[in-house]
């Protein structure tokens, strides 16, 4: 009789055992998965049923916000301008988890639910107010938005501006883009019609091309590889390197050529200077070559190749934004390494890669943490964090600075002149990477920074699939972005 109360004993405790550790695994180890789940019915009704906060400009504008409804979600996400801000607000849907945006990112403080929130959550508790989600304040500047997204039109492209001494994002434009409020609708049917629609085939305007799409960078890469031989020392703007109208890739027959002939140089000979100014595919080429995959690959690292950026958020405060990693050739042959050298071949980046690129040179060599937020309000108006500058990286030293500014001027002063602004020195580099079949299209670039001897705003701006020089396609963009900034 023992032996059997011991065994129904022995049976009873392992029971509760495995339902201890059965609730402990769905109330902590997957209690993230579960809420997010979107069959999770219960968790859709309280997110919905939350006064989430609002998502703000730099100036106060609203660009996103709940409004009270008589439906049994309580509220409903509005945006206002909603394609303008869409790559910075993400989307928040009663079908589809938010996953990008600072709606994702910030997620947890905008439903209230974050751990800063607490003592908010017990006060609304016991004095029976609304619990309300903290409000985000971000560095979007809505004029220079504005003036990106409407310079884009209706192209596939991206245009990002980065204030130069922070890393502060003052502008991040995807096109074509999507309204949110599609989205944010309670109609389920609706709502779901939306984002099939939307996230369709490989061109989907939910992509955020600034931070999620990678693109050959062109010549814009050129001035990595000019800083990666200005830090040996063996390099300086008059050196003279060498060029031609033509240049064999090594072990191939492939001829690759110049798209102006001022980048052949005199002789076989162009200086360095001459050589960014005339974005010379065959002395970036060479140089790339004869500096070595080590080298140019060590500075394309220092200046965040080869990982994800986080722009904003931590896994406590919802799903961080992330920027993909761009890309260069590990130990490629000559030939590769040529071609990626002038931002062809396997060299990839994202438009804020480019971006941050500018920034760097803009800021001394110090390349800044880019950042979306500015700073985080409870419902009170209490600043519950604020984002400070963080510096990423020291690329390279001051005197390459300079030396690298004073070629980026000689682009616009010498080769594009219709990108100078009255009164303001720019420094700038153009690109222009063919792709598709046959190489029968173009993705078109350009990167700068302004005042070039009072650095302010660095800019990258990229036009998909033109079918024109990045120049024209990109430069006109980024001037206006500028005049825009500085005339602030």
């Amino acid at each position: 009789m023992n032996k059997y109360l011991r065994q129904l004993f022995t049976a009873v405790v392992a029971l509760f055992v495995i339902l201890g550790l059965s609730s402990t695994i769905i109330m902590a180890v997957r209690a993230n998965a579960l809420n997010n789940d979107p069959r999770n019915a219960r968790s859709l009704y309280h997110q919905l049923g939350a006064y989430r906060g609002a998502i703000l400009a730099s100036d106060g504008t609203v660009m996103a916000k709940s409004e009270p409804v008589n439906d049994a979600f309580k509220y409903l996400r509005t945006y206002s301008n909603g394609p303008l801000y869409a790559p910075v607000t993400g989307f928040f849907s009663i079908n589809q988890t938010a996953d990008r945006g600072l709606e994702a990112s910030r997620s947890m403080l905008l439903n209230g639910e974050a751990d800063s929130l607490i003592w908010q959550r017990a006060k609304a508790m016991l004095t029976g107010a609304t619990d309300q989600g903290a409000s985000i304040e971000t560095s979007i500047d809505p004029k220079l938005q504005q003036v990106a997204y409407d310079q884009l039109g209706t192209r596939d492209g991206a245009a990002v501006a980065i204030e130069v001494s922070t890393g502060r994002i003052l502008a991040m434009v995807s096109t074509p883009s999507y309204d949110p409020n599609k989205l944010a609708t309670h109609d389920t049917k609706a709502a779901s019609q939306a984002y099939n629609e939307l996230s369709a085939g490989q061109n989907s305007p939910l992509i955020n091309r600034v931070t999620s799409q990678l693109y050959p960078p062109g010549s814009t890469f050129k001035t990595i590889v000019a800083s990666a031989a200005l830090e040996t020392g063996d390099y300086q703007t008059d050196t003279k390197i060498p060029a031609g109208s033509s240049y064999t890739l090594p072990g191939t027959a492939t001829q690759l050529p110049n798209d102006e002939a001022q980048g052949d140089g005199v002789n076989g000979q162009i200086s360095l200077q001459e050589a960014v100014a005339w974005s010379s595919n065959t002395a970036f080429a060479q140089l790339g070559v004869k500096l070595g995959a080590s080298k140019v690959s060590d500075m394309a690292t220092k200046l965040g190749f080869g990982s994800t950026i986080t722009i904003d958020g931590t896994e406590s405060t919802g799903t961080p934004m992330t920027a993909t990693a761009s890309t260069f050739p590990s130990d490629p042959t000559d030939d590769k390494l040529a071609l990626a050298s002038i931002g062809q071949g396997d060299t990839t980046a994202t438009p804020l890669q480019m971006a941050m690129v500018a920034q760097a040179i803009a800021n001394n060599g110090k390349l800044m943490q880019p950042t979306l937020v500015d700073r985080v309000r409870s419902a009170d108006l209490t600043v519950l964090s604020q984002t400070k500058p963080q510096t990423m990286a020291n690329a390279f030293s001051k005197d390459s600075v300079d030396k690298l500014t004073t070629m980026m001027e000689s682009v616009v002063t010498e080769a594009n002149p219709q990108l100078a602004i009255d009164g303001i020195k720019v420094a700038a580099k153009t690109g222009t990477a063919q792709i598709g079949i046959d190489n029968s299209a173009i993705d078109g670039w350009v990167i700068g920074f302004a005042p070039a001897d009072n650095p302010q705003i660095a800019v990258a701006v990229l036009v998909h699939n033109t079918d024109v020089y990045g120049s024209l396609a990109a430069g006109p963009i980024m001037r206006a972005m500028m005049q825009e900034a500085l005339q602030q």
